[in-house]
């Protein structure tokens, strides 16, 4: 029996920050990859420069959600396309730092706006890609943004924001999520799974029911990653998941956050203070418990 259910209106809701700690798939990417890297951004809070390609999935995702507002026939991809510099500008009157992405610093003349039009119609390219992957004009989303939340019988708090659900007149779902990079190789295609299946067990928990489809849409590469789940495979989530957040409050209590170098290393914003590369973590928040032990770590 789960406890503390919730399950927030479907629709596209503000992203209101929630005092409540819980664990959700970008959190638990966050250290399975390195438990400092997951400190720094969710116990330090620490900011992060903004990408190009994280603004560009930001605006694409965006125009996708807003596409379904329309009736049917106007889901075109002429009209997505024109949707984007109308995302863009909203974008850019939350968040005006991002703009100096296409600055571009030594140059005596930078064309600003000749990057800026190259970059937004780059995000047009992916936008036409998506109609060559699904026809919008035949789909009615139950929810888009859908935020999701449970705890599960133990207590631990999952949290997450569904891109798509659709939901068949039998009742059947099938969780969608954008990706607007290139579908990953047959290696790495569980790792890309993981995030789904933390969806379909947050979904299970709430609804009773298993998703009958599980869609990754790599708008990068024109890629569909499709996955049938079962009880077992979240059973086995569930486990992970439980696992994890066991480890977390292990070095929550402990203080002990040590880094995991790997090649994701090379772009991280917090290279410098890094201990692996000769930087110093800052101090802890006052309100995060000191003195580090040797804790073992949970491998990813």
């Amino acid at each position: 029996m789960t406890t503390g259910v919730h399950e927030l209106p479907p629709g596209r809701l503000p992203l209101v920050a929630t005092p409540r700690r819980a664990l959700s798939p970008s959190r638990a990417a966050d250290f399975m990859q390195c438990p400092l890297l997951y400190r720094f951004r969710t116990i330090d809070r620490l900011p992060e420069a903004p990408t190009e390609s994280a603004v560009r999935g930001t605006v694409v995702h965006a125009v996708l959600e807003r596409l379904f507002d329309l009736p049917p026939e106007q889901r075109t991809p002429e009209r997505a396309c024109a949707m984007v510099e109308g995302q863009w500008a909203e974008l850019l009157e939350r968040e005006p730092r991002v703009r100096a992405l296409f600055e571009r610093p030594g140059q005596e003349d930078p064309d600003v706006e000749g990057a800026l039009a190259d970059w937004l119609d780059s995000a047009r390219r992916l936008l036409r890609r998506y109609f060559e992957l699904e026809d919008p004009t035949r789909l009615e989303p139950a929810a888009r943004e859908l935020r999701v939340e449970v705890d599960l019988a133990d207590g631990v708090p999952l949290r997450g924001i569904v891109d798509r659900l659709d939901v068949a007149p039998g009742g059947a779902m099938r969780v969608v999520d954008y990706k607007t990079g290139r579908a990953p190789s047959a290696a790495f295609e569980a790792k890309a799974l993981f995030q789904m299946r933390f969806y379909a067990l947050v979904l299970w928990r709430l609804r009773g029911q298993v998703p009958q489809l599980l869609q990754l849409v790599y708008l990068g590469s024109g890629e569909v990653l499709r996955h049938t789940p079962d009880e077992a495979d979240l059973l086995a989530t569930e486990r992970k998941v439980r696992a994890l957040w066991e480890a977390i409050e292990r070095n929550r209590q402990s203080g002990d956050w040590r880094p995991r170098p790997g090649r994701t290393c090379t772009w991280c914003d917090h290279k410098q203070r890094c201990p692996s590369f000769g930087g110093t973590p800052p101090p802890l928040p006052a309100d995060a418990p000191p003195a580090p032990v040797e804790v073992p770590g949970l491998d990813g």
